[in-house]
């Protein structure tokens, strides 16, 4: 497919062909891999919850000594002092699961990946979700302020010259607005508080996904408003997490993408060869 490269005030300077949208849109495939890239499981609780009592260890195992449990009909589960009076001890069970504030019983896990992750199903699922992010009825879906607006000057993907990676955060946003225009609204993260008594519980602000820019690896862009990722960070997660985002690329960086492109119509190749080669197997037989 041809897609046109934009300069910083929206206008057509040249058009390059690619490979790198033809990926036909797997929503099963993106999901998939998706729920495989969280790191924290949505259930766990906190890494040390639980644990932040100085209890364990306080109470000895020996009889007939100071500081026991041990003859008093008490259970011999970690204990926290409470109070203490002399020799006497005012002791609360705590850490384990069965006690009051203890920790969980076998929770889920907190950090780590959840799934293993397929290569060359992630390499589709890539692709996949470059394809349909770039795809305005996607975006549609996803965002009801733009619904109503057509662009038809703007065409997907949207790639950008490198002479915009050298601007400040003022001028590049307003270039953004250039080649964007009305979907500039979508754009831009978004800073605001929350209504509820979240803001009690340590999430005060929330804030959009606004637009991702993708740069090459050897790239460097400083940018407030917008999320910045390079080609060999991009994940699916990025691109297609709760439906479509918008995306910029940069010229370089699509030159990187295309070597995922390759990657993957190689192995159907040799798959497709196989497959052959298995067919007239069985039929020689």
């Amino acid at each position: 497919m041809k897609a046109q490269i934009l300069d910083i005030n929206g206008k057509k300077i040249k058009e390059i062909t690619t490979t790198l949208f033809e990926e036909p849109v797997r929503e099963d495939i993106i999901y998939k891999i998706v729920e495989a890239e969280k790191i924290k499981h949505p259930s766990a609780p906190k890494l040390y919850a639980g644990m932040a009592r100085s209890a364990s260890g306080n109470i000895r195992h020996k009889r007939h000594a100071w500081k026991v449990s041990y003859g008093h009909g008490m259970s011999r589960i970690p204990r926290k002092i409470m109070w203490r009076r002399g020799t006497q001890f005012s002791w609360v069970g705590a850490i384990i699961p069965s006690a009051k504030g203890g920790r969980r019983a076998h929770p889920p896990k907190g950090l780590g990946r959840i799934k293993k992750i397929n290569k060359k199903e992630l390499n589709k699922a890539l692709l996949s979700a470059l394809t349909y992010s770039n795809s305005i009825e996607e975006l549609k879906k996803k965002y009801s302020s733009i619904q109503d607006k057509e662009n038809k000057d703007l065409k997907f993907p949207i790639i950008v010259e490198d002479k915009i990676l050298k601007l400040n955060t003022k001028d590049f946003l307003n270039a953004l607005k250039n080649i964007l225009k009305d979907f500039y609204l979508i754009a831009v993260q978004k800073k605001s508080k929350r209504a509820g008594i979240g803001k009690l519980r340590g999430r005060k602000y929330k804030k959009n996904a606004g637009a991702l820019f993708i740069i090459s690896k050897t790239e460097n862009i400083k940018i407030k408003g917008i999320e910045i990722v390079k080609t060999n960070e991009l994940t699916v997660s990025d691109l297609a997490n709760n439906g479509a985002r918008l995306v910029i690329f940069s010229e370089k960086a699509i030159k990187e993408l295309e070597s995922i492109g390759n990657k993957v119509n190689l192995n159907k190749e040799k798959s497709n060869k196989e497959k052959k080669q298995w067919k007239l197997k069985i039929f020689k037989h």
